[in-house]
């Protein structure tokens, strides 16, 4: 893969909004049917150009004229903000109060920094394959409560380009959501809570939410992997104190004494988990207390951490799918759900090597043949190059909202025809 430098961005940015954005899925999505008038002109798009120069309140009339304005401009980032009452870029004419957004997708930000307190491979912005896992996990637990526990249809997953991944929610019911409905969801997906300072982030209690369950059993597919071999939290006693931390008095010195006596991380967890399984046999049969300390552990090292102020607010930015990470280069390319465990963020394009693809399939064409005309080129471009399955992906996403809403559209009229 051709190596990212950041000082190149401005010779290949130009390339990248001219060949390689999908633009016109993404005017299709952002504009969500045309069902309702000015959806996408009321849609606030905040660039970020060269320099660190940030513009907010840009607004369109249309997808051509965003994708003008894109190949112009050359963003080295793009942020999508809410749909307002008045056209954004006309927010210092209207009076003051009167321009307030409106709509927006119900969207999520994991990032990985907010792990750094239970991940041992990498702190800060760094990410590895061992701790990417987590991202994976976070995902599945995520996307399962959206679609059977809130009934939610349209979800795309996309990564950041960095160290974390973005979803948006694009139900037309859920577009319409109060700060509070969002925030109550973000709340009903919290279960580790608390600060730095708080040593034990998850306290669970009879009866056990089905949520809670749920997500347990898809941690479990990744814990001994992830956590007990990759992390190794058990591996050493400075690593086991941490866990003992979190489990009751009444456990934890059995534990410690026994600790010592075990192999490896593997071997240790079975104690305690062992141990932990036979006081919920005997509450079961009404001796004794049921503790949970085991799961508690899990969620605390696995669980997903999700920025409540980024889904909260109505109007609050989120970077756009396919936006360049001005510092990694990489694509902020949608996720396949289907073959998730197998995402690799490093094998992620970089608009370097996307650039590249480019220049070896013009070289490839010349020899074959020249005589296409430039926008029907322009038009097939990325499917030369390896954007090609995510902007696939992409396009597919936005197929099954628009059939979807004709569905929809069709059942009204059904139902306007009965009376």
């Amino acid at each position: 893969m051709a190596r990212f430098e950041p000082a190149a961005l401005p010779d290949l940015l130009p390339v990248f909004y001219r060949r390689l954005f999908p633009h016109g899925a993404y005017g299709r999505w952002l504009g969500y049917g045309g069902v309702v008038k000015n959806y996408f002109q009321l849609r606030e798009f905040s660039f970020t150009l060269r320099d660190d120069v940030y513009v907010r309140f840009q607004s369109f009339g249309s997808p051509q004229e965003l994708e003008r304005e894109l190949q112009k401009t050359n963003p080295y980032k793009i942020d999508i903000g809410a749909v307002y009452s008045h056209r954004p870029n006309q927010h210092n004419t209207v009076h003051l109060g009167a321009f307030q957004p409106q709509e927006k997708e119900l969207v999520f930000d994991i990032d990985m920094t907010d792990y750094d307190d239970v991940r041992t491979c990498c702190s800060s912005a760094d990410i590895c394959s061992k701790c990417w896992t987590l991202m994976t996990i976070a995902v599945r637990i995520i996307d399962r409560a959206l679609v059977e526990d809130l009934g939610m249809k349209h979800r795309l997953w996309v990564y950041s380009g960095r160290r974390g991944v973005h979803c948006w929610v694009c139900d037309d019911a859920v577009r319409k959501w109060s700060p509070a409905l969002r925030a109550a969801t973000v709340e009903y997906l919290t279960v580790v809570k608390g600060g730095a300072e708080t040593v034990k982030k998850v306290n669970l209690s009879e009866p056990i939410h089905p949520f809670i369950r749920r997500s347990i059993s898809v941690v479990e597919k990744y814990f001994e992997t992830y956590a007990l071999e990759g992390q190794d939290i058990l591996g050493s006693p400075e690593n086991w104190d941490k866990v003992l931390a979190l489990i009751p008095e009444e456990h934890r010195e059995a534990l410690q004494a026994e600790f010592p006596k075990k192999r490896n991380s593997v071997q240790r967890w079975d104690l305690l988990k062992g141990r932990m399984e036979r006081t919920r046999k005997a509450a079961a049969t009404g001796k004794g207390t049921a503790c949970y300390a085991d799961w508690e552990v899990m969620l605390q090292f696995c669980f997903p951490r999700l920025d409540i102020n980024v889904s909260k607010g109505v109007g609050h930015l989120l970077k756009s799918p396919f936006s360049v990470h001005p510092k990694t280069g990489r694509i902020s390319v949608p996720l396949d759900l289907q073959k998730l465990d197998q995402f690799d963020p490093f094998a992620v394009p970089t608009i370097s090597s996307l650039c590249h693809e480019l220049d070896a399939a013009a070289a490839d064409e010349e020899q074959e043949d020249g005589a296409e005309t430039e926008p029907k080129r322009r038009a097939r471009d990325y499917k030369r190059t390896s954007l090609a399955p995510y902007v696939r992906l992409f396009e597919h996403f936005v197929e099954d909202m628009e059939r979807a809403r004709r569905g929809e559209m069709l059942r009204r009229s059904d139902l306007q025809g009965d009376f």
